[in-house]
């Protein structure tokens, strides 16, 4: 039910209809909130802007199953015993959570990471990918469970730089283990390692290194070399693949993180915290993310307070 309800945003056909007024309504804001936080911008090809939707087209043959298994995740805790919904309280719950991680994932919300779609959910050529969508999903939770978001912020502009740099490594998974849910929890993995090592200083040469040792992951090549055949006219992939490239290296930068900024997701964060008589002027702002500005940075000032504390 949470599922359908997000792909129509809330319209359609309701399934919800023999629930009381007010939770019908409830479930109906919930779900348009999480679509428009999901599949707006309509994605278009060939690509000719950053303004892209974080979860693909709303209204492909793979667009009900990516949902459906999001809000899984989100509510994985909460899928044991399962009964049938029958006033509506366990699908407002349900959409709760969903709402909880797209707002972490995109917006304006303050505990958004405004993660870039070109960066994550996208291949070079500009074709969405569910399995890197699910599987980040996925890492987001366990973040959440051991409270790692100001330690990925921490880390984060060198995880994406790897992550962008070898967008193979997502290809080569799935090709492996199957797209969507059935190779998600794999690349989750994958992504987990990677972080782990960026966690303990490792440089690139020796996160590749680790990463060919590895029983698991071994298989991966750093360097995948093909040349599909080519006609005289651009294709719409060869359109959209030379757009990306060129608008993701001069991109703008959260400049508290370092990680790239998308256009739905940019808060202007005062240098100088007003609580430290900063003032609204153009010298002292700067663009970041909501959650570099809210969550992150005064994290940060506590931790400094209280070891200027101590000292």
């Amino acid at each position: 039910m949470a599922a359908r309800a997000i792909i129509r945003a809330g319209t359609g056909h309701k399934y919800w209809s023999k629930f009381a007024a007010d939770k019908k309504n409830e479930i109906e804001s919930l779900a348009k909130e999480i679509h428009e936080n999901l599949f707006t911008p309509m994605l278009s090809t060939p690509i000719k802007t950053l303004d892209l939707p974080v979860a693909g087209q709303s209204y492909s043959a793979q667009t009900l199953p990516l949902v459906f298994e999001l809000v899984n995740i989100a509510n994985d805790e909460n899928l044991k015993g399962l009964q049938d919904d029958v006033i509506g309280d366990q699908t407002i719950k349900f959409l709760k959570r969903v709402r909880k991680i797209s707002n972490r994932i995109s917006g304006e919300h303050p505990s958004s990471l405004g993660l870039h779609p070109v960066v994550y959910f996208y291949s070079s050529e500009g074709r969405f990918q569910p399995t890197s969508f699910l599987a980040i999903i996925k890492l987001l939770k366990v973040f959440e469970t051991q409270n790692k978001f100001a330690i990925f912020t921490k880390h984060r502009k060198e995880f994406e730089d790897f992550i962008l740099k070898y967008k193979n490594f997502s290809n080569q998974v799935t090709t492996k283990w199957g797209s969507g849910v059935k190779g998600f929890g794999q690349l989750a993995d994958l992504y987990a390692s990677i972080f782990g090592q960026l966690m303990d200083n490792q440089s690139e040469a020796n996160i590749l290194e680790f990463l060919r040792q590895d029983k698991t992951f071994g298989f991966l090549a750093p360097i995948v070399y093909s040349r599909p055949e080519v006609g005289a006219d651009f294709n719409t992939d060869t359109k959209s693949q030379a757009y990306l490239r060129a608008a993701i290296e001069t991109p703008v930068r959260c400049q508290i993180c370092g990680a790239r900024l998308h256009v739905k997701s940019i808060s202007i964060d005062h240098k100088v915290r007003k609580e430290d008589g900063g003032q609204g002027e153009l010298a002292n702002a700067q663009t970041t993310h909501p959650y570099c500005n809210t969550g992150y940075k005064e994290s940060q000032h506590a931790k400094t307070t209280k070891a200027k504390a101590k000292t």
